[in-house]
């Protein structure tokens, strides 16, 4: 087996480059993923615009499909050979934030508080998947098989925005017959779109201003799409529900503009699910808050993960009740990742997710 293999790595801001790295090792509890499918997120477009801090030299990337290359010595119901993904988040399973429930919040405490998001390790705290090879801690935490029958593309999108959309619906605790409007149709909010939909919602508004996103969310389970270029949303959705409001807004986009139009359609009692990720300070206008009386609630989500997360995720895709393929819209080798990068941070040529394979 060769030492080197390529990786994606975060140079400073501005620049991911395609370079060599060398193959890691694993330790007891871990397991090597020879990467057969991975893809970018909006949260690595981040990093490469400096707008989120990792550290130069890491490798990018959190969306691993793969096959086991090597196990630890201490890994066991695994083998090697097996087709398998991991989840963004990559949970150790034994943290105070694990054991109160919340896995995505695993990071260990320290005198000075927590650390938010310790969960998502891959091309955060570690090395992550745009390589060819990727280490995955604590494998048996997060080491789900791939069913017999689902292709790499069929199941790409389970380890961070399926789950990261479905859990905003979760979250935002939508019930059947409820109104729910759904700010950004990009990935993660196409996917809220489908959650609420599975979830029960009736009526679900989106707001975008790409066709062929908005034709991608009726698709989804969307009953009204609204064009924020030609109408303003937040006076539409009130027309749209009578001036009574939505029961839960789902803002999957990461402004405070759309987070104040979010509040702003609520029904009184009314949740915002929050799914973005900001990079600058949020202020909640005092109307749209109502003063803090509006029996409102506010919830954020980082992205669940851990296998049982991926083996509902993929029960979900294997019974046909939501097909997220039609979201690969491009598919690039990983020599051509940063032309990939190029495409996919100046969202050209109808881009909605890319298909990247060693």
């Amino acid at each position: 087996m060769a030492k080197t293999m390529k990786a994606a790595i975060f140079v400073e801001a501005g620049r991911i480059v395609l370079d060599d790295k060398p193959i890691p090792d694993v330790g007891p509890l871990d397991a090597l993923i020879r990467i057969t499918t991975t893809t970018i997120c909006g949260t690595d477009v981040h990093i490469l615009k400096g707008e989120y801090p990792v550290a130069k030299g890491l490798t990018i990337g959190h969306e691993p499909v793969g096959v086991i290359e090597k196990l630890g010595s201490a890994v066991t119901g695994f083998r090697e050979g097996q087709r398998v993904i991991a989840g963004a988040i990559t949970p150790s399973g034994s943290s105070n934030a694990c054991l109160c429930g919340y896995h995505s919040q695993d990071g260990a405490g320290t005198k000075h508080g927590w650390k938010p998001m310790g969960g998502w390790k891959f091309g955060n705290t570690i090395d992550g998947c745009q390589a060819e090879f990727v280490c995955v801690p604590d494998a048996m935490v997060n080491l789900c098989p791939v069913p017999d029958g689902l292709t790499d593309e069929q199941v790409l999108m389970c380890p961070d925005i399926m789950s990261t959309g479905f859990s905003g619906a979760e979250s935002g605790d939508i019930r059947i017959g409820d109104i729910v409007a759904v700010f950004a149709q990009g990935p993660i909010g196409l996917c809220a779109t489908a959650g609420a939909k599975l979830k029960g919602a009736t009526t679900i508004i989106v707001v975008d201003a790409v066709a062929e996103r908005l034709a991608m969310a009726r698709k989804l389970g969307a009953d009204f799409t609204v064009d924020f270029n030609k109408v303003n949303p937040v006076e539409e959705i009130m027309r749209l529900t009578d001036g009574r409001g939505v029961d839960v807004a789902i803002e999957a986009l990461g402004t405070p503009g759309t987070f104040e139009a979010a509040l702003r359609v609520l029904r009184p009692g009314g949740t915002l699910s929050s799914l973005g990720v900001y990079s600058s300070d949020l202020m909640i206008p005092l109307g749209a808050f109502a003063a803090g009386l509006g029996d409102h609630k506010i919830i954020t989500t980082l992205c669940p993960g851990g296998k049982e997360r991926m083996r509902r995720l993929m029960d979900v895709i294997a019974s046909g009740r939501v097909d997220l393929t039609p979201l690969v819209t491009h598919r690039y080798k990983l020599d051509d990742i940063e032309k990939a990068y190029e495409l996919f941070s100046h969202q050209r040529d109808g881009v909605m997710k890319i298909a990247i394979t060693p």
